[in-house]
């Protein structure tokens, strides 16, 4: 079906826009976390696909990493395995982590291999126990017991988090033209094998490797201030100062954290994307206007290419 006049030129003047932030990008790596909705709604799914095989096709490096908690969360309830939470995190015993490792390691990462194979783009689905790319080490959460005034620690299983990245296994991939999609799967010196945030894993792949930007799947439109408006072009000062009185607070806290610890550790920038629009990635990465949150270091934040 051939386009109309008026369609042709809005293609065009896409085109042009997206232009110079390509010129930017090329063979620059960008880091994306995929979770949310965009995981599980078949259309966001292929889109999302898409955008990252023309990341790759351009010249840009995209690195992929994924969670799955709904996914980990179905497969726990079908077997008859209760889930427990400590500071939003899924307490994780010796079972537990096995099916978490079926999952991420096996069913989600294999199927985002596919998608991206289905749109045309080489991808390799790995693991951080792969050529020990992430190694763990457990996490112990503090918690203050007000009854005794005192700090409990308390030990959540098989849930780690980062010591170190081996970046020369994700560089031998992208080296190799393969789009590396990873699993937050953690192992230790030993060779325990830990559960390890998505985001977190992101956020230290993206500051290890210097990467140009993090980008954070989220199922909402971005960060936003008191009066529910999205907040964009954000000093990592500034967010501090949102942090501190209060807007932000709650479940976006640790992604944030994320974000701000991924900037001041040397990333370019950090975005926080709303992952429920198609093609999210690309309207962030391609556009003026964007499609969430833009946290960097630079004094007077812009989204110029």
């Amino acid at each position: 079906m051939s386009l109309s006049r008026d369609d042709a030129i809005d293609t065009a003047r896409i085109l042009t826009e997206a232009l110079p932030y390509i010129q930017r990008f090329i063979g620059k790596t960008i880091v994306v976390k995929y979770g949310g909705n965009a995981m599980v709604d078949d259309r966001l799914k292929k889109s999302f696909a898409r955008d990252i095989v023309l990341m790759k096709l351009v010249g840009m490096n995209p690195v992929v990493v994924h969670g799955g908690g709904p996914q980990i969360g179905e497969l726990l309830k079908a077997l008859n395995i209760e889930s427990e939470f400590v500071d939003g995190m899924r307490v994780t015993d010796r079972r537990t982590m096995d099916v978490v490792e079926m999952v991420l390691g096996a069913s989600v990462n294999k199927e985002i291999v596919s998608m991206i194979g289905n749109a045309g783009g080489r991808a390799i689905g790995i693991t951080g126990k792969d050529g020990q790319l992430i190694i763990a080490r457990q996490l112990k959460v503090s918690r203050r017991t007000p009854e005794v005034e005192a700090t409990e620690i308390i030990d959540i299983g098989h849930v780690g988090e980062v010591e170190h990245i081996n970046v020369g296994v994700i560089d031998s991939l992208t080296a190799s033209d393969f789009i590396p999609v990873i699993a937050p799967i953690g192992v230790d010196r030993q060779g325990q094998a830990y559960n390890i945030n998505a985001d977190l894993v992101a956020g230290r792949i993206a500051e290890v490797m210097k990467a140009e930007k993090l980008m954070l799947l989220t199922n909402v439109a971005g960060l936003q201030n008191k009066s529910g408006e999205v907040l964009t072009g954000l000093t990592t000062a500034q967010v501090d100062a949102l942090i501190d009185d209060g807007t932000i607070y709650g479940g976006m806290l640790p992604k944030i954290g994320c974000a701000l610890s991924a900037v001041k550790g040397g990333v370019h920038s950090a975005h926080i994307v709303d992952g429920r629009v198609d093609h999210a990635v690309l309207l962030e990465i391609f556009t003026d206007q964007g499609v969430g949150t833009l946290i960097t270091n630079l004094e007077h934040p812009v989204k110029e290419p």
